[in-house]
């Protein structure tokens, strides 16, 4: 294998200059950052702003016209291959198998990948993201959520130092998004670099330790969560009565149905009894 080059301050991923037009319609217009190892580093930006085209190209899978790139020390040019075998993309949609159960997908990808005990690492992955009870059920039968947490359990089969997740939570419902938020989380705890798109400023604001915006293929703002609130004049303090957002509204109330359920169905045992 390749020696790693080294980064500027070690960075997981480096980025210098990348540009990239398709005909005349500049797609990327000169990117630069890095991304520390270990942290969850967000791409914020709208449709069309680029951030699938940099991930492609961080990826191996696109070539930047202009600029360097390098991912775990390797040049994604040069070093193509040694990029790939660091790396672990996830997609927009989740690429499982649905004919077969979530058990066999990781199983299949453990053999793939030359693992030793491939049902083992299987097993670990299905309790890391509590998808254990529904293990032997075909995919075609999991939830949205269900498939995405899967999707994202092959990924991180080989435990890949960098993790790319291009808008993870696209037509997610809520409590499916909630539950990728934290297997992003689980990703990052485990010593992953986690570089994720999206185009949601909550997730953003919820998971990633630095946030860079790309608009119109630029980024016109990076730094941390802190850092980006004082690009904006200070605020003033006022008193407000806050009213419960819809998502606050909706996980009350769907929670609240299921505890009713259970009461309703422990009460008609006890009249049993």
């Amino acid at each position: 294998m390749p020696q790693a080059n080294s980064a500027p301050n070690d960075a997981a991923i480096s980025i210098r200059g990348i540009e990239k037009s398709y005909g005349k319609l500049g797609v990327l217009r000169g990117v630069n950052f890095d991304v520390a190892r270990g942290s969850i580093f967000a791409l914020l930006g709208s449709n069309g702003a680029g951030k699938t085209t940099l991930v492609r190209i961080l990826a191996t899978l696109l070539r930047a016209d202009v600029g360097e790139a390098t991912v775990h020390g390797y040049d994604v040019l040069t070093n193509a291959a040694s990029v790939r075998e660091a790396i672990s993309l996830t997609g927009q949609f989740a690429a499982v198998d649905e004919l077969l159960s979530g058990r066999e997908n990781l199983v299949l990808v453990a053999k793939l990948r030359h693992c030793a005990q491939p049902t083992a690492v299987a097993r670990s992955l299905l309790e890391r993201f509590s998808l254990s009870d529904a293990a032997d059920r075909r995919v075609a039968t999991y939830s949205g959520g269900m498939r995405r947490r899967l999707d994202i359990a092959m990924s991180l089969i080989g435990d890949p130092p960098v993790v790319f997740l291009d808008e993870p939570t696209t037509g997610l419902d809520p409590q499916a998004r909630l539950d990728v938020w934290q297997a992003v989380r689980e990703l990052a705890s485990g010593g992953a670099t986690v570089l994720l798109t999206t185009q949601y400023l909550e997730e953003a604001e919820q998971l990633a330790d630095r946030i860079a915006i790309l608009h119109e293929g630029r980024i016109i703002a990076n730094g941390e969560l802190e850092e980006l609130k004082r690009l904006l004049p200070p605020a003033k303090v006022e008193y407000i009565e806050r009213q419960p957002s819809l998502e606050e509204i909706f996980l009350a109330v769907t929670s609240g149905a299921a505890r009713a359920r259970c009461t309703g169905t422990v009460e008609a045992e006890g009249e049993k009894s």
